[in-house]
């Protein structure tokens, strides 16, 4: 789910900035030291009173450079101290500063591999991740790349569904037929919640929408068990979660960077702007144009997109990549607020940085 950067509500999806058009015409679709004295007996012999009083003048010798010692020890002490402080500081200092704790920031090197730059506090808590969720969406899409071509035709059944729960929409038109690549387009870029839902009507298995839904989320749980994120778990197509859809930050930085190593997808999420045309039901040609959701690339030099989100329980999300100097970072925010754009660009700059 998407939105412009600080906007006056937050849909459940996102906002929705989508503009479509019939035949050219366009509708705005986170101190001691103790010395001890020796106390002489009563009772004893001269001898034993001269070799215990010798005893107490060592003992008193002892003491007086214990005591001389001491200030030299406690100073060795707060010393440690103060240099342990002082490299904490410098730790907090180093980090980030941005206003969300559950932010995570990897380098993705050459794609093979991935290496950790810093954890926000709350890194791996899961909780709502909005329509973050889109991006194993498309990855599950993507697994299948024989898909690309086939062509879905929207059912209003999509368009009832983005009303019912307020979602983002790229205002697909009932009756028009769209490839699955363009429908990856209409759900990565504008954040529709009605093109998510007609991916997995069609690609799910099932005699039914419901069926064949509950199967294509199941594919999305699927893989994110074998991609090893242990703390996600998909309940919705789109991020419309049913009370049990979430992930950690850790967890969606690392999608995010898988994701990225699909061309089909690295090359959806970079565009600001995309513009498409598909057969409608009456015989004419429908006009499509969709404004990406993430701000970053037009604000981010070197910014390479990902997935916005947001809603009532979510906050704001957002996966976020960029390249410099033959470096690419991948980064996730979670249950931020508004600022979401200006903490990444602030986690991206400490990160080129170090």
């Amino acid at each position: 789910m998407g939105s412009h950067a600080r906007p006056n509500r937050i849909h459940r999806t996102g906002v929705r900035i989508a503009m479509v058009a019939l035949v050219g015409a366009a509708l705005p679709i986170s101190a001691g030291g103790l010395a001890e004295a020796a106390t002489p007996g009563a009772t004893h012999s001269a001898e034993e009173n001269d070799q215990q009083g010798g005893a107490a003048t060592t003992t008193a010798g002892q003491q007086q450079a214990a005591r001389r010692q001491f200030p030299s020890d406690q100073a060795a002490r707060h010393a440690v101290q103060d240099t342990a402080a002082d490299a904490q500081n410098a730790m907090v200092r180093a980090a980030p500063q941005i206003n969300a704790d559950h932010a995570f920031l990897l380098d993705a090197r050459d794609g093979s591999q991935e290496r950790e730059l810093w954890a926000g506090a709350k890194a791996d808590e899961s909780v709502s991740m909005a329509s973050t969720t889109k991006i194993m969406t498309a990855l599950v899409v993507l697994k299948h790349p024989e898909w690309l071509s086939r062509q879905i035709t929207v059912q209003q059944e999509y368009r009832d569904y983005v009303q019912k729960v307020g979602g983002s929409t790229a205002d697909l038109q009932t009756g028009d037929t769209l490839t699955v690549e363009q429908l990856l387009h209409a759900m990565l870029i504008p954040s529709g919640d009605d093109a998510a839902m007609a991916l997995a009507d069609h690609l799910g298995s099932g005699d039914t929408a419901d069926m064949r839904i509950a199967d294509f989320v199941n594919q999305m749980n699927t893989e994110a068990q074998q991609l090893g994120l242990t703390g996600t778990h998909f309940d919705s197509f789109d991020g419309i979660s049913h009370g049990n859809n979430h992930s950690t930050a850790r967890d969606l930085a690392r999608l995010g960077q898988r994701a990225m190593l699909q061309p089909v997808f690295a090359d959806i999420v970079k565009n600001k702007q995309f513009k498409t045309e598909a057969p409608a039901a009456n015989g004419r040609t429908r006009y499509y144009t969709w404004i990406n959701t993430n701000k970053l690339l037009s604000t981010y030099d070197g910014a390479l997109g990902i997935k916005t989100g947001s809603g009532p329980e979510a906050g704001y999300a957002l996966v976020f990549a960029a390249e410099r100097d033959n470096r690419t970072l991948v980064g996730a925010i979670l249950k931020d607020d508004e600022g979401r754009f200006d903490d990444a660009t602030k986690m991206l700059d400490w990160g080129f940085a170090h």
